[in-house]
């Protein structure tokens, strides 16, 4: 009995063995397309209602970007949300040295007015931007923002699945950090004090 319960041990603890340090389940396509490449930044130019808009018309300002679409249901709500309850909590100083930017990578159905309803609904610092698909994923490429559409019922009913981080910009404007999904406001503040120029 006692040699029946030793093999049945020894087996068991090979099994665990095996799981935790050999077996590697398998990515979907999905999830691997999703993963974000190494970002190197750097200045862009796309449209809002205004007009034209660059990157370096902000240099002197901490800019946050980030990469959704405005049918999005959840996750760009919330880490807009996020954004937006960090912006409230800065002084009338600080918010003069800091912007927000969305990226729309739906530019077939967002619209500049419709980027600019959506963005001023959660804070008047964050900004709407798109422009052709061709430019808004050479752009998200270096960034290493990662997405891609899903069709849904039909061609022209489809959700856009994407990565979540937010780009932190510095005054120069050099890419120097990315903060996760639903950064919490208190840490999207730590990130803008760090850099601002006080």
């Amino acid at each position: 009995m006692n040699k029946i319960l030793s093999a049945f041990i020894i087996i068991l603890t090979a099994a665990c063995l095996y799981v935790f340090f050999i077996w590697q389940p398998e990515q979907s396509s999905e999830s691997i397309s999703l993963q974000s490449s190494r970002p190197t930044g750097g200045d862009f130019t796309l449209n809002t209602v205004s007009g034209p808009v660059s990157l370096n018309d902000f240099k002197g300002k901490v800019v946050l970007i980030y990469f959704g679409y405005t049918m999005c249901p959840d996750i760009c709500p919330t880490n807009l949300a996020m954004m937006s309850n960090a912006f409230s909590q800065m002084n009338e100083n600080e918010l003069s040295q800091v912007q927000g930017i969305f990226v729309s990578v739906d530019p077939q159905r967002d619209t500049l007015k419709k980027l600019l309803e959506y963005t001023q609904y959660f804070h008047q610092s964050i900004m709407g931007m798109t422009s052709t698909p061709e430019v808004i994923r050479e752009l998200a490429d270096r960034y290493g923002a990662a997405y891609q559409k899903v069709v849904q019922e039909s061609v022209a009913n489809y959700a856009v699945d994407h990565s979540s981080e937010t780009y932190v910009i510095d005054p120069k404007g050099n890419l120097v950090e990315r903060l996760p999904h639903a950064a919490p406001p208190a840490d999207i503040l730590a990130a803008i004090r760090k850099y601002s120029v006080q």
